[in-house]
């Protein structure tokens, strides 16, 4: 990848022409991203460039070989232009975008990631996204999760938030019911690409700008059984997917830091990493059943409130459960303790059951998850 080349007249005369000349040279070899001033035009496939001396702006242009250029401004970057289109039913163009963190073996400036999950107390975040009208992409802010502290190539997990979308065009996988992050309300997708494992979360409207920590959906995918608490987050990032035109588009401001500590836990948060087992008999005849389901917490302090996820064999259903909420009624569930039974002592268990349907053969939920943590 190489950066988008600068002129430079030097007032200083040409010793100090000379020795600009040799600082660029210098960098180029280290292979550091050139520091965005304002209006920086990045042209080049995968040209990059620094905003705000900590984070990097990416023309990542992986999906076409139309031109496409990104502007990096003093505090983000716009699309400055986008050729060609692609088909709405398939990947998009492009992932334009800013970032903090680890992506394909560049870093950002100082940053503190990869961290591991359980280390971080928090991971605030803000970001104001500027939309067009005559396009067809979405505003997507990612989040990368892994299970080693990786600083290249694909992540195991890839979180989606989708500030807003234009067109005919939707998440990876299928829809899995809804859920409450931040204090917003989410549609929730899941799927996966062929390379690694996608969550996305859907905002109902179009949401321009938001304050919000990172952390937050990283413990509801957790939640999920879609991540651990011992893995790492190795980036976040602002931008736009686009498959059809999106010149206009535009990342006004980002920003992005991460708070070690001990992550917090209260009502509605799960709490520490478990060791677990449980135990899952069901009742069958044709075309239903029933479960019950015994968590056995084997860590060393309780956990209060608790959340079991498990993913459900396709075709199967669960139409009511007792003595947790279960959500959603598909694919990938988590259940919760209720108000009576929400903690589990060390060494202790909780039961809770289900009624569901299923289609062809029966077959047992699998990839159990107590908090974040496998069970057997």
């Amino acid at each position: 990848m190489r950066a988008s080349p600068h002129r430079v007249r030097s007032p200083l005369g040409a010793p100090a022409a000379l020795l600009l000349a040799l600082v660029t040279v210098v960098a180029t070899l280290l292979g550091a991203a050139p520091a965005a001033r304002a209006d920086t035009l990045l042209c080049e496939q995968y040209g990059t460039a620094t905003v705000q001396g900590r984070y990097v702006v990416q023309n990542n242009r992986w999906g076409t070989a139309a031109t496409q250029c990104v502007t990096a401004t003093d505090t983000g970057f716009r699309l400055t232009r986008a050729d060609g289109a692609v088909p709405t039913d398939g990947p998009p163009k492009a992932y334009p975008s800013v970032f903090n963190g680890c992506h394909y073996t560049r870093c950002s400036p100082g940053t503190a990631l990869p961290a591991r999950l359980s280390g971080i107390a928090s991971a605030p975040s803000a970001v104001s996204y500027g939309f067009v009208g005559d396009a067809v992409y979405n505003a997507s802010y990612d989040i990368w999760l892994d299970p080693a502290p990786r600083t290249d190539g694909v992540n195991r997990t890839e979180i989606m938030i989708w500030f807003h979308r234009s067109g005919p065009v939707q998440p990876i996988g299928s829809p899995v019911g809804t859920a409450t992050v931040g204090g917003r309300s989410w549609q929730v997708w899941t799927g996966g690409n062929g390379s690694n494992d996608v969550i996305s979360f859907v905002a109902p409207s179009a949401l321009a700008e938001w304050n919000f920590d990172v952390m937050d959906f990283v413990r509801e995918t957790v939640a999920r059984g879609m991540a651990r608490n011992d893995w790492y987050l190795t980036s976040v990032q602002a931008g736009f997917e686009p498959w059809q035109n999106g010149a206009g588009l535009a990342v006004h401001s980002f920003s992005s830091a991460v708070n070690p500590g001990t992550p917090p836990t209260g009502p509605g948060e799960p709490g520490p990493a478990a060791a677990c087992a449980v135990t899952f008999a069901p009742n069958v005849w044709t075309g239903g059943f029933t479960a019950n389901v015994t968590v056995s917490h084997t860590g060393p302090a309780a956990l209060d409130p608790w959340q079991l996820a498990f993913t459900l064999p396709p075709g199967q259903r669960i139409t009511q459960a007792w003595n947790a909420a279960v959500t959603p009624s598909s694919g990938t569930v988590t259940a919760t303790g209720a108000a009576h039974n929400g903690r589990i002592e060390a060494g202790g268990s909780q039961t809770f059951g289900f009624q569901g349907t299923y289609d062809g053969a029966f077959a047992p939920p699998s990839g159990f998850r107590l908090n974040g943590v496998a069970c057997t």
